[in-house]
């Protein structure tokens, strides 16, 4: 007679697959774990010890995001171990346009059939994003959907929880006119507008290794696989320094939808388009796909992945820090008195 775990494997869930892929996941897992306190995987609950004696009185911030359609780059180049570093960026990125430093992560992957080197990557992915986001991974799951997810594919999505006082939660009514908006470019295309891109480049016919002149020589597969940039530390280390009126996080909807997130009502973003440094990536998508500039800046992040507000007097100390903490960040406009919310120019 057949055990419970061969009868379980021919259903298509096999245990000792999921056993393997737990034990190979552990090395990653203690990169981010070290110093905090956390739990071990295994148990029903992910545990953080939290110190707050430096927040008198905590705020919980919290985020939730997933890969999106960006997953389809990785099942197609079969390169697993990057978009963990979207996930968790999706989520702490968030988390810091409130002023919060996030705390722990926890990820979710459901997959058709689970192949323990295949999850190990993922998960290692995420780890890495939490080191550079200098927060913990403390949990997370992993369910094997036969018949619901093909074989070879998966979804991936995290959650993460930050904490920051609540004299420090940044608040854009503080935002007035003659602001100035910062720059903190982006890695490329990050993790949004992935569903018209799979389209317009036609990714799924064409060699997605092969050199793109367009693209500096190149690959499309590599450039649009770059992992979401994560903005944690060095804009921790602004928030020490300068007193940040409001961050904004240019994610799907691009300018038009994200950047008025942190502008009080009758108050816009007068952006110079000069001033902008555009990644080669959008205007060859834009060629592509016939995709006219407001489209593109209101669906992609078109190089700016995050924009900081400051007062005008805080701006040459705002650029020293973001910078000597690797960003190259720079002037891209101002707050000016219209409800347009963004305006070009």
């Amino acid at each position: 007679m057949k055990s419970f775990a061969e009868r379980y494997k021919e259903a298509g869930v096999d245990i000792t697959a999921g056993y393997r892929a737990v034990e190979l996941m552990k090395p990653h897992i203690a990169r981010t774990t070290a110093d905090d306190g956390a739990s071990g995987i295994g148990g029903f609950g992910g545990l953080f010890t939290l110190d707050l004696s430096e927040t008198p009185c905590p705020v919980l911030v919290s985020g939730t995001d997933g890969v999106g359609t960006k997953l389809r780059l990785a099942f197609l180049m079969d390169r697993h171990n990057t978009v963990g570093i979207d996930c968790v960026a999706m989520c702490v990125n968030d988390i810091i346009c409130c002023g919060a430093k996030p705390l722990f992560f926890l990820d979710y992957i459901a997959c058709g059939k689970n192949v323990p080197e295949k999850i190990a990557a993922i998960v290692s992915g995420i780890a890495e994003g939490c080191v550079q986001a200098s927060c913990a991974l403390i949990g997370g799951e992993t369910a094997e959907m036969p018949g619901f997810y093909p074989a070879g594919e998966y979804d991936l999505a995290g959650f993460s929880v930050g904490v920051v006082d609540k004299s420090r939660v940044l608040d854009k009514d503080r935002v007035a006119e003659g602001d100035l908006l910062i720059a903190l470019p982006s890695s490329g295309v990050h993790s949004n507008g992935f569903s018209l891109v799979r389209r317009v480049c036609d990714i799924e016919s064409r060699d997605l290794a092969a050199p793109v002149p367009e693209l500096g020589g190149a690959s499309l597969g590599e450039t649009l696989l770059a992992p979401t940039k994560i903005y944690v530390k060095p804009m921790l280390a602004l928030f020490k320094a300068v007193a940040v009126k409001a961050v904004s996080h240019i994610t799907g909807g691009g300018f038009y939808e994200n950047l008025p997130r942190s502008l009080p009502t009758g108050l816009s973003a007068r952006i110079e388009r000069a001033a902008l440094r555009v990644p080669p990536i959008f205007g060859y998508i834009a060629k592509a796909g016939g995709i006219p500039e407001r489209d593109m800046f209101n669906t992609f992040n078109m190089g700016v992945g995050l924009c900081v507000t400051v007062a005008p007097p805080d701006l040459a100390a705002a650029l020293t820090i973001l910078r000597e903490n690797g960003e190259d960040a720079y002037l891209m406009g101002r707050v000016v008195r219209s409800d347009e919310g963004v305006i070009l120019c």
